[in-house]
């Protein structure tokens, strides 16, 4: 696992409850921070995933309630959300004719890195993205 923990790693925090009708707001302070950190290429793809990764607290978590964590250093971005299921999230082959289930196989396939583990009281979902791998 590749953790980003760079000097000079610049980060937002912020303790939130998923409502899936004001994430709006929450994908415009993650551009916000992507785009003021220096890594626009990276915006897109860090909205989606968070968005992912949010719809899927709302969806799967004992609670709405969870942490979310931007991380930006000389190589990329890391996001990381937190939340107080144990419960994995799993990656399957999506039914594209379905209206859902496909949001974890596309964050895997966008994120140069994924992953998730165990806390005391839930778990960490994180995603990473590299400047050497960002196409401009």
């Amino acid at each position: 696992m590749t953790v980003m923990a760079e000097v000079g790693t610049k980060q937002y925090r912020q303790e939130l409850t998923v409502d899936l009708k004001q994430l709006g707001r929450v994908r415009r302070i993650v551009s916000a921070h992507v785009r003021s950190w220096g890594w626009a290429p990276m915006v897109d793809v860090a909205v989606m995933c968070v968005t992912e990764l949010l719809s899927n607290v709302s969806k799967h978590a004992d609670s709405n309630e969870c942490v979310l964590l931007l991380q930006s250093s000389a190589s990329g971005v890391r996001i990381v959300v937190s939340d107080d299921s144990p419960a994995l999230p799993v990656v399957r082959e999506p039914d594209w004719s379905s209206e859902n289930g496909r949001g974890m196989f596309l964050l895997a396939a966008t994120a140069d890195a994924w992953g998730a583990a165990p806390t005391g009281n839930g778990k960490d979902v994180w995603v990473e993205f590299r400047a050497e791998e960002v196409a401009v």
